[in-house]
């Protein structure tokens, strides 16, 4: 049984300019199900780089929430353009499960060639690694350290204002709102 209040996290990344800005901010919203924010964490990553795995592991294990939290909610398996998050790494280094949203099915061919033509081929090994795509209703979800029974109970929790986890929703909202100066887009 998964308890009402489970404490999550989201992850997901602000807006930035690919040609201008060489960092951007990951924002993490922890809740206790998908209707209490118990905290929000931060950290900076570079733009197309190596280092959001470090980076989210190091904001994850040294906040003071680490101890109850339950499961982390990525908002895709990229912040800052093409900085791949290596999931497996995360979930065995935070010692929690890791799930991937994403709104629309992966078209992993051409992220694949793109990766390629922009010589970042290396990248391709933690796409692959990740795992399969799994439709959940209306969206997809790729699942590591958790099965899917369990990860529909989660979700069922957390997806209280849209099909999204609340903490991912949340974490876009304030992620473009401090880089922005206001929330955009769909969250």
């Amino acid at each position: 049984m998964v308890k009402k209040e489970i404490r999550v996290i989201g992850i997901d990344d602000a807006p930035f300019n690919k040609f201008n800005d060489s960092k951007v901010l990951v924002v993490g919203v922890v809740m206790r199900g998908g209707s209490w924010v118990d905290g929000i964490l931060s950290t900076k990553v570079a733009v197309d780089g190596d280092d959001s795995t470090k980076k989210i592991i190091e904001m994850i294990n040294k906040c003071k929430f680490k101890p109850q939290l339950q499961c982390i909610f990525l908002d895709g398996i990229a912040v800052g353009g093409f900085n791949v998050i290596d999931v497996k790494e995360l979930s065995k280094k935070t010692k929690l499960p890791v799930m991937v949203i994403i709104r629309r099915q992966p078209d992993i061919e051409n992220i694949k060639k793109t990766l390629i033509k922009i010589k970042k081929q290396q990248k391709i090994k933690l796409i692959e690694k990740v795992g399969e795509v799994i439709k959940l209703d209306n969206i997809f979800v790729q699942l590591t350290g958790i099965d899917l029974e369990k990860a529909r109970k989660i979700l069922k929790i957390v997806c209280t204002r849209s099909l999204l986890p609340e903490p991912i929703r949340l974490a876009h909202l304030i992620a473009s709102g401090i880089v922005v100066g206001e929330s955009k887009g769909r969250a």
